[in-house]
């Protein structure tokens, strides 16, 4: 009877056990942006498969409520929490969440020793891939128009790298580095922007190609350049995520040539991973993660 008794009771204890979930907070600014979006989704599917109970914060471009929404999720005791947003900007919420043991991931965010692993696709490399597509369809010579945003590291990164590319070229020259308002993506006041650009150099050939560190940039310069009736110029734009948006607009085969395929889906289950192995107290020796990519033009953007 006390045999009986006694596995009932551990039953119960097993099966109470069991309900508690891991909780894992999400915090971003940026959830307006597509690549956002979707690194999240696949962060959630992963989360979902293992049982967990995620709750996605977005403070629509506000990095201080950032902060905020960290201290937040330390009140309320979460297991872990994962940040899309630069970690230096968030440092005092990071060093809270640590003094309370709270593990912190960056899911395509920037390196820190705050967190536990940062899991992104090597903007080097993008940058690389599209500032060299760019010189060497203009052949080496030209104007070109940069679409930065230096603020949030996986971007700034980028535009250092197509900074050093086009540097490297004597004949090409940088004729503007635009920071868009991306609190809508970036879509419209990129076009805004590229629209003045467009008006301040109105002969034909006076620019030669627009370089863009995200996909939004890209489609606004692509719909100013298209609203001027300008496309017929060779103008070559780049851009790197290859939204949907994006990769219907290069399978069309104008101006917009090139993007770079980020696995974001691939990124979110492998910041779930990164998650998961903290919940296990195992070793995470690297402290940035990289997931694979791919250059999309009109031969595979379909």
């Amino acid at each position: 009877m006390k045999t009986l008794i006694k596995s009932a009771a551990v039953s119960l204890l097993i099966s109470t056990s069991a309900t508690f979930a891991e909780t894992v907070a999400v915090i971003t600014p940026y959830l307006a942006q597509p690549g956002t979006q979707a690194a999240i989704e696949g962060f959630e599917a992963a989360a979902s498969d293992k049982g967990w109970d995620v709750n996605v914060i977005d403070t629509a471009g506000d990095i201080a409520a950032a902060i905020s929404r960290i201290e937040d999720s330390i009140t309320q005791n979460v297991d872990a929490i994962v940040i899309n947003v630069d970690p230096a900007q968030v440092s005092a919420g990071l060093q809270s969440a640590k003094d309370a043991g709270i593990p912190v991931v960056g899911l395509d965010a920037g390196a820190d020793p705050l967190l536990v692993a940062n899991v992104t696709s090597n903007g080097y490399a993008m940058a690389a891939e599209t500032s060299v597509y760019i010189a060497n369809r203009i052949e080496g010579s030209g104007k070109v128009v940069m679409f930065v945003f230096d603020a949030f590291p996986p971007v700034q990164i980028r535009g250092v790298i197509a900074d050093a590319v086009f540097g490297n070229f004597p004949d090409i020259e940088v004729l503007d580095r635009v920071t868009p308002d991306v609190s809508d993506g970036g879509i419209a006041d990129s076009r805004a922007k590229m629209e003045a650009i467009l008006a301040a150099n109105p002969e034909p050939g006076s620019i030669s190609a627009v370089w863009a560190a995200w996909d939004q940039p890209a489609l606004g310069a692509l719909q100013a350049i298209e609203g001027a009736g300008r496309e017929n110029e060779g103008i070559v734009i780049t851009g790197i995520d290859a939204n949907p948006q994006a990769r219907d607009a290069i399978a069309q085969g104008g101006n917009f040539e090139a993007s770079i395929a980020q696995d974001f889906a691939a990124m979110g289950a492998a910041a779930a991973d990164v998650v998961a192995g903290t919940f296990k107290n195992q070793e995470q020796r690297a402290s940035v993660i990289y997931v694979p990519t791919k250059m999309v033009t009109a031969n595979n953007a379909k």
